[in-house]
């Protein structure tokens, strides 16, 4: 639980502080007793408020962690939210209830950074272990004034650590029927919203081959699942946000090797991404109409699956030659894309996906990858991703991809040139040969929706939630 007021009856405090304020003594919003205390840390040199560095203090009973932010010309958004989310795992706190934040700056921007350290920092996946900390059970208070928007900000990592739970859960839980669960569940007494489910049944009567090849050879029903939200009745113009949730990707005949398939759990990122988003879009009872798209499927093996060279129809009437079954993302996509804009007819689509290796390749895991073919669109992503550190690079889109997706068999081939050459955006052209008239942007989350290893930034271990910040400030804005 995380509060914000000025005064805390907590009996344990976090001191974020500058080099510039420790040298001018500049400890506000602490007691004359503390003050003191800092001002002889630093006398003696025995703390200087260097970037993470931290020093224990004990007055009357009473314990401090004084946390140094380092100089304030170099203390970025970034660096602050993982300053703040060490110091909130610090084994100081392990036994704590309560704790009191003050911090360096109550600007907006610099709010947005403690709450975000707080809450996507300490988030921790210990549903299978036996032993877990209480940490998210603390009271949490932050020494600013209340306002909107630091609830906002709440609601908004809310919405961010549901799509970390989903994607994090195994692939035997959350599948499409649990997804379906949980949309009902958020969805649940909102008369502004309304559901569109097509099951395995619906899927083969409209045509949706392409969804439905890539699931053969799982035991779990496919499904599409649209909700329609209704933020602005007067309007008929609609944003579609369409995410790819394979629950579980094994590469189907085109089999994953060991080491890269063990996480494929993950691979569902893109709809938990479109969850999270529908959620907060609820919560922050934004004034647009939305569609949220989650198309759900299993690469799965086994005698069933689909076959590479196999030439399928899509919903939109073309035909597709399969270049390789581990290549299913774009298939489910593809004809989810054809249906919304088909029977929705939206002014601007947005889809998030897990797509591509090379994404990684050519940004890492800290930038997800964007390709637009509307720059004014591009532009207003990368702004929120600017805003929100949920970070967006823009990728070329043009006319020579869609050589790459030539075929002997027929119309398109799912995958591009070989050796892996500009895969993301080849990936994304084929994406493009479904969306009809509307604006669209494309982001491959690849490399950012998971995190393998300890940590990396201000996320520890497994899911991030990328792509819900980004949206949901676009959106707002």
């Amino acid at each position: 639980m995380i509060t914000f007021s000025k005064i805390s009856s907590a009996s344990e405090q976090i001191i974020f502080l500058t080099e510039e304020q420790l040298k001018k003594n500049q400890a506000i919003k602490v007691s004359s007793d503390v003050q003191k205390q800092i001002k002889l840390l630093q006398k003696t040199k025995k703390f200087s408020a260097a970037l993470h560095e931290t020093f224990p203090v004990v007055i009357q009973k009473r314990f401090y962690l004084i946390v140094g932010l380092g100089k304030q010309k170099e203390l970025t958004s970034t660096i602050l939210r993982i300053a703040v989310r060490q110091a909130m795992l610090s084994v100081h706190f392990k036994k704590a209830k309560s704790i009191h934040c003050v911090i360096h700056d109550s600007s907006d921007e610099s709010a947005r950074g403690y709450v975000e350290g707080i809450l996507l920092g300490s988030y921790q996946w210990k549903k299978y272990i036996s032993e877990t900390s209480n940490l998210g059970k603390k009271r949490i208070n932050i020494d600013v004034s209340p306002k909107k928007l630091y609830q906002e900000l709440v609601n908004v990592c809310d919405g961010v650590n549901l799509a970390r739970d989903l994607v994090n859960d195994n692939a035997d839980t959350v599948t499409s029927v649990f997804v379906e669960q949980t949309i009902k569940s958020i969805v649940k007494g909102k008369k502004n919203v309304s559901l569109e489910i097509l099951n395995e049944k619906e899927l083969k009567k409209k045509g949706l081959n392409l969804h439905l090849a890539v699931n053969q050879g799982s035991k779990y029903p496919p499904k599409l699942i649209i909700a329609r939200y209704q933020g602005d009745p007067k309007s008929k113009k609609y944003i579609a946000i369409v995410g790819k949730g394979i629950t579980f990707d094994t590469g189907g005949l085109n089999l994953k090797p060991s080491g890269y398939m063990e996480t494929m759990r993950t691979d569902m990122g893109g709809a938990a991404a479109v969850i999270g988003i529908l959620k907060n879009t609820i919560s922050l009872k934004l004034k647009k109409n939305l569609l949220f798209v989650c198309a759900m499927a299993e690469n799965a093996i086994g005698s069933g699956a689909y076959k590479p060279g196999d030439v399928i129809k899509s919903y939109s009437g073309k035909t597709v030659e399969i270049g390789n079954t581990d290549a299913e993302g774009r298939l489910v996509l593809a004809d989810a894309l054809g249906y919304i804009s088909k029977n929705y007819k939206p002014e601007y689509v947005i889809d998030l996906a897990t797509l591509t290796g090379a994404c990684v390749v050519a940004l890492g895991y800290d930038y997800t990858g964007l390709v637009s073919n509307d720059d004014k669109l591009a532009n207003q992503i990368l702004n929120s991703s600017k805003k929100t550190d949920d970070r967006a690079w823009q990728l070329p889109s043009y006319a020579e991809l869609k050589d790459h997706l030539k075929s002997q068999y027929a119309d398109l081939k799912s995958t591009g040139l070989p050796k892996g050459a500009a895969g993301t955006c080849s990936a994304a052209e084929f994406l493009r040969q479904f969306i009809g008239d509307a604006k669209w942007a494309h982001l491959d989350i690849a490399g950012t929706s998971f995190v393998e290893g300890s940590s990396r930034g201000y996320f520890g271990f497994g899911a991030t939630g990328s792509g819900v910040r980004l949206l949901t400030d676009f959106l707002t804005n």
